[in-house]
């Protein structure tokens, strides 16, 4: 394994959740925790029922606060305190397992589940706390103009500069337990590979866009991950 690089980006998805417990929130049939996508997951349904798409939401919190990062991310996390070169985590999940673990520089480009924003000042508001259509702003004092900090479908991805530097900008690019299925991040590893990153897979089992990967580990990623990580810090000792 090259003890050399200098910048690691890694993409995780739902598989690495789902090893701590967590369900796979987006179900095959288009059910998301047994509610319709379009009820709780677009701008429309928030605008038609704000109420009914917080409490959605609220709804989850308490099994996402609880919930335990595994060896998967503290691999992880491991990882960004003791390698010599830059590591950062894009990740589509919307838990915090990845801070629970350690690791500081986290992207959540579908949001995150304790956070909410202001429509009127743009402002985010970290909390574990239900939010409803009559929570102030902290920032602006406006109530009822909070939103989930959730990417709805149809919305722009966050921090989506951010992640198109690193990508261009890694030699190494790890994907962890995603489908290869919902882009653009299916389409990461493709810009990672065009910028001339190795590139690796860890999943259960091949993911729609495996052929783009250089490397492919199958398995759970609490077992082949953190043999990876220890491997990648042995490299640079």
């Amino acid at each position: 394994m090259n003890g050399q690089y200098k910048h690691i980006l890694v993409l995780t998805g739902a598989g690495i959740s789902a090893e701590s417990g967590l369900a796979t929130f987006r179900d095959a049939d288009g059910l998301w925790n047994n509610h319709k996508v379009d009820d709780v997951a677009t701008i429309e349904a928030f605008e038609r029922n704000p109420a009914f798409v917080h409490q959605f939401y609220n709804d989850m919190k308490p099994e996402l606060l609880k919930a335990k990062p595994n060896s998967a991310h503290l691999a992880l996390a491991k990882l960004e305190k003791e390698y010599a070169g830059e590591v950062n985590i894009v990740t589509q999940n919307v838990d915090t397992l990845h801070e629970k673990a350690g690791s500081q520089k986290v992207y959540h480009i579908h949001g995150q589940i304790n956070q909410a924003v202001c429509l009127n000042c743009g402002r985010v508001l970290e909390t574990w706390d239900d939010v409803d259509t009559q929570t102030r702003c902290p920032h602006c004092g406006i109530s009822g103009m909070m939103k989930p900090n959730i990417v709805f479908f149809g919305e722009s991805l966050l921090y989506m500069d951010k992640v198109t530097q690193l990508l261009s900008n890694c030699d190494l690019f790890v994907s962890v337990g995603t489908s290869g299925v919902v882009y653009p991040a299916a389409g990461f590893v493709q810009t990672a590979k065009y910028h001339g990153a190795k590139t690796y897979e860890f999943n259960l089992e091949a993911a729609s866009n495996n052929y783009l990967f250089n490397e492919h580990v199958y398995g759970k990623c609490g077992e082949t991950l953190p043999s990876f990580v220890y491997e990648l810090l042995e490299s640079v000792k």
